[in-house]
């Protein structure tokens, strides 16, 4: 078991073996690195804050931990101690459970007595830069988290929303500052920005321990972290004031495309079972802030068609950034930007057909036409599109909805209903758009 040891103090000592991680948000020292431009003129509950120093560690261990220098080369054996007021009313199985699903790992969450409270690295005593809102959206630039930043500004024409994002540099940070400068212009002063800059921090001499280089390339436990991060704002805002998660129920079950894809390469980071063990979480460790995701029923495509400004979303979407590795086309000497072919990619070019946007401009790689991505000489760039061309045919039965997590029996119609839906959303665009070898493919795999 690999362990790692938070300290909010610099006089706290951690068990020997134990990899110290510092939380120092704003200072050289720190190993958990975090920007203070996040918390200006807030604080977060002493709950929230708790969880939130359970994802930022969480994540830190995820990126810091490989996966290959386990026996199956995924499975990883962690464990991670937590400063926390109250040892004792910390769920530490519900913890344990949430990590595990979401990671597929094997988490041992173990909160440590310690009165130094997180909060005070990042306290900022100036209400005047205090967030002017009464509803937190995740904001992570992509295509789904666009429209429901302009649903939740539509539909109440007197709520002001505050966005939330989570980046580390590179593309993803400048589509935010642009779509975020759009709905700025858009919906003035009722929209406002908190991004956290979080990562592994690269050792510096400051660091007491500095953390290894290496960096694990699977990072499910970006979601703890987007959560609580969002759920830390909202708790310094008031008790009732929601968090909207906008993400489409498609994606969000995740359901296997093949037996090869189950495991690690069928994420969790929104399903309904994950959900479900973050809102107990939560709620025991006292973060009662309610956390929504108004989209759990409804495709990709059904949010675009069903926008509340159809004509905002069409004009912003192709600048939304829905991709799994944008960098990449970098090194193929393409545009960098969404790949085209990586499965969110090909989940956004059917919901842009099914609302009549769709369009092969803005991505590096046209899935329709391009016969080098089946060409498995090429690489493993076509994966996907073999994947959905083999996964989304109507025969599959029911049973197949639950191979990603447990769904909860009161509401299988309606999650079946959606994933239905989607697969067939995606046998469209291709049947109308395919040619060459993806179109025989698309073909022959009905």
């Amino acid at each position: 078991m690999t362990h790692y040891s938070v300290t909010t103090h610099p006089s706290q000592s951690v068990p020997e073996g134990s990899t110290p991680l510092a939380w120092r948000p704003g200072r050289p020292t720190a190993t958990i690195q975090a920007s203070l431009d996040f918390f200006r003129g807030w604080s977060p509950t002493r709950p929230a804050a708790e969880l939130l120093l359970l994802g930022a560690s969480a994540y830190c261990v995820d990126r810091i931990t490989l996966r290959r220098e386990f026996p199956d080369a995924w499975t990883r054996n962690l464990d991670l101690s937590l400063p926390v007021a109250d040892p004792e009313v910390w769920p530490t199985q519900i913890a344990d459970a949430t990590l595990d699903f979401l990671t597929g790992d094997r988490w041992t969450i173990q909160p440590v007595q310690h009165q130094h409270d997180p909060r005070k690295f990042h306290a900022d005593p100036d209400i005047a830069k205090r967030p002017d809102a009464d509803l937190v959206c995740l904001f992570s630039g992509g295509l789904d988290s666009l429209c429901g930043a302009i649903d939740a500004l539509e539909r109440r024409p007197e709520r002001r929303v505050c966005l939330v994002s989570h980046y580390e540099g590179g593309k993803t940070s400048t589509t935010q500052q642009y779509l975020y400068q759009r709905l700025r212009e858009a919906y003035g002063d009722r929209v406002c920005w908190r991004r956290l800059f979080l990562r592994p921090a690269p050792p510096r001499g400051a660091q007491a321990v500095p953390l290894p280089r290496r960096r694990e390339t699977t990072t499910r436990s970006r979601s703890l972290l987007f959560l609580s991060s969002a759920l830390a704002l909202a708790s310094a805002l008031g008790p009732d004031v929601p968090v909207i998660l906008p993400e489409n129920g498609y994606i969000a079950l995740n359901v296997p495309l093949t037996r090869a894809r189950a495991g690690s390469l069928s994420t969790r980071t929104t399903h309904p079972h994950y959900l479900s063990l973050f809102g107990q979480l939560a709620s025991s460790v006292g973060a009662t802030n309610p956390v929504i995701n108004p989209y759990t029923f409804q495709t990709k495509g059904q949010m675009l068609t069903q926008s509340a400004n159809p004509d905002l979303l069409r004009e912003l979407a192709p600048h939304s950034l829905s991709c799994s590795h944008p960098e990449a086309a970098r090194f193929r000497k393409r545009p960098q930007g969404n790949c085209g072919y990586c499965f969110p990619c090909l989940i956004r070019r059917a919901a842009m057909a099914a609302a009549g946007w769709d369009s092969s401009d803005g991505y590096a790689w046209d899935a329709l036409i391009d016969p080098t991505l089946l060409d498995y000489r090429q690489g493993q760039s076509g994966a996907d599109l073999r994947a959905v061309l083999l996964g989304t045919h109507p025969g599959r039965p029911d049973s197949d909805l639950i191979r990603n997590g447990p769904i909860p029996s009161e509401k299988r119609g309606e999650y079946l209903a959606v994933w239905r839906r989607g697969t067939q959303e995606i046998r469209a665009w291709l049947q109308t758009g395919a040619a060459g070898l993806t179109a025989r493919l698309e073909s022959e795999s009905q």
